[in-house]
Formats: structure tokens, C-alpha cells, sequence
């Protein structure tokens, strides 16, 4: 049987993904930290979340270790000396 109210939807599907979230990350399940803005776990998701979006944002080029390597000009005109 499909839930058939969109707003119904969301939260079931809300539900299935801070589960899975709390469950990989090993952090505490409770359904009546959802949606709460004072639950450290529910901040964590939401930060969890943020952070998927930006990753996906980056497209394939990103790298959490890469360094960027801009030319410092300070450096730049003292090696040559």
C-alpha cells in the first residue's frame, strides 16, 4: 500500500533516511528528535546533510585532502634568487 499524501510522504521518507543516518553513524535513534532543533543527533543530520549537498555540488573534482595550489608572488620572486 503507497502513501498517497505527499506531506505524509515526506515525513515517512524523513524517517527512513535519519534512520539509516543514525544507524551507519552509529549515533542514537529517537523518532521524537526529528525535526528538533535542540537534538545534538538531529543537528548532526541536518550537518550531515549539508555537507552531501556541497559534495554533490562539487561535482567529481572534489577531494577533502586536496590542496588548492595557488602562486604566492611573495615566493614566487624570491626563488629565482
Amino acid at each position: 500500500m503507497s502513501i498517497e499524501n505527499p506531506v505524509i510522504r515526506k515525513v515517512f521518507d524523513d524517517l527512513d533516511k535519519f534512520r539509516d543516518y543514525c544507524r551507519f553513524e552509529a549515533k542514537v535513534f529517537d523518532e521524537k528528535d526529528m525535526y528538533s532543533n535542540e537534538s545534538p543527533t538531529w543537528i548532526a543530520y541536518n550537518k550531515h546533510q549539508g555537507w552531501l549537498r556541497a559534495k554533490s555540488r562539487a561535482g567529481a573534482s572534489y577531494d577533502p585532502n586536496r590542496r588548492t595550489r595557488r602562486p604566492n608572488p611573495r615566493f614566487e620572486s624570491n626563488r629565482g634568487n
